[in-house]
């Protein structure tokens, strides 16, 4: 039976048999509305799932086919960052090592496992990754053992691994070409270019003692704003990168910790936001945003569900989806 908060107009419901921590969409033109969802069990074995959406019926399907299983709970999902439909069709995981699968009619296969420790056949895992749109042999992954690394996935090796911060890394987002951004349990936002190797720019340190910064995206669509969320924080901190000294805004809205952000990829000045308090939030942050710490700003509108959201996802497609997950519910908001 459906609560009455799934039968809400604009609100699709699917119901997973595992608790959802990661989710992603498809950005591929022949699978519109396709999402992956991936587990959080607390066991070895996990799975990862490929949901598909009819937005004219309104319904979801699934081929069990299309489930596999995953080692540990994975900590971020990507599908291959292009659209054209003659690209092979693939799904990237993160957890213990950066998997690439390969997605068939009937099948889901392995396609490579790749181990970024040099010196041993263990890996310190890994915390989330970016697969870059304008170049789509690269992946950059973080990892709990200080590093970034950039993956040249046609050949299977590392490009590049640089010692990024004094903690665990915790996220990554590329920001252009050779540029990315990092967040780490040493509470700064650094930018990378990868023709420098040997520096970093800080772009951003958190005020609070012990302040880990959990999770970073950049702007895609206009490469001058950074997202950031504190551990245990209820606020999303907006960093315009020209000026790096303090942020531009922060957004203070959720009454209990973010655990996920999510740009808008089409306007580039919405982000959404989802928390402990059970909202999901989307916020016009950049234009209505000058002039103004963001402190007093309120979202442009909000959802409520009866659990925590651990994580968001706005459609790369459909530009009017969002897709959140809480419990083993996956839901998609028309917006």
């Amino acid at each position: 039976m459906q609560s009455p908060a799934e039968k809400k107009p604009g609100v699709y419901t699917y119901v997973s048999q595992w608790p959802i921590y990661s989710l992603a969409w498809s950005v591929r033109q022949d699978k519109p509305s396709r999402l992956a969802i991936g587990s959080f069990i607390e066991e070895y074995s996990n799975k990862v799932e490929l949901v598909q959406f009819n937005p004219s019926t309104s319904d979801f399907t699934t081929d069990n086919r299309l489930i596999f299983d995953h080692p540990y709970a994975p900590t971020n999902i990507m599908f291959f960052p292009s659209g054209a439909a003659t690209n092979p069709d693939l799904i990237a995981t993160s957890g213990d090592y950066l998997r690439i699968w390969e997605i068939h009619d009937d099948r889901i296969e392995l396609r490579s496992l790749l181990n970024g420790n040099m010196s041993s056949e263990f890996n310190s895992a890994i915390t989330s990754f970016d697969w870059a749109e304008f170049d789509t042999r690269r992946v950059a992954t973080s990892s709990v053992d200080t590093t970034c690394t950039i993956w040249d996935i046609e050949r299977e090796a590392v490009d590049t691994q640089l010692v990024a911060h004094d903690k665990e890394v915790y996220d990554i987002s590329w920001g252009g070409f050779n540029v990315f951004a990092s967040a780490s349990g040493d509470g700064t936002v650094r930018i990378f270019d990868l023709r420098d190797k040997e520096r970093s720019t800080i772009v951003y340190e958190n005020p609070a003692q012990d302040g880990s910064l959990l999770r970073l995206e950049w702007n895609k669509q206009d490469p001058r704003f950074i997202a950031t969320v504190g551990m245990d924080s209820n606020r999303v901190v907006i960093l315009d990168i020209r000026f790096p000294t303090a942020p531009l805004m922060e957004l203070k809205k959720h009454g209990a910790s973010v655990n996920a952000i999510s740009w808008s990829p089409r306007m580039g000045h919405q982000l959404c936001s989802v928390s402990d308090d059970s909202r999901a939030m989307i916020w016009e942050v950049v234009r209505s945003g000058f002039g103004s710490d963001g402190a007093d700003m309120e979202p442009e509108m909000w959802y409520g569900v009866t659990a925590q959201i651990n994580q968001v996802r706005w459609s790369p497609v459909e530009l009017d989806w969002v897709a959140i997950a809480f419990l083993n519910k996956l839901q998609l908001l028309k917006v």
